[in-house]
């Protein structure tokens, strides 16, 4: 892992289109804006590893087969 010092205004750039700049240093918080590409998906730690567990748990739960869709759409017509 890279470990930097930046201050209260200072910033990192990641490749040529992500910068990360921090906004406010208050007690043991850090307020962070960060600049990228809207293709980037970006979370906080802990929304990104509930999303990755919800993920899991509907796969686990909601096996779809071919026999399943096709049997839908017959009750349907």
């Amino acid at each position: 892992m890279l470990i930097l010092t930046r201050k209260s205004g200072e910033s990192i750039t990641i490749g040529d289109d992500i910068k990360i700049q921090i906004i406010e240093i208050k007690g043991k918080q850090v307020r962070v804006g960060i600049d990228a590409p809207r293709e980037y998906v970006i979370h906080r730690e802990e929304v990104y590893i509930r999303i990755q567990e919800e993920n899991r748990l509907a796969a686990e739960k909601t096996p779809i087969s071919l026999k399943n869709i096709r049997d839908f759409f017959k009750k349907t017509k």
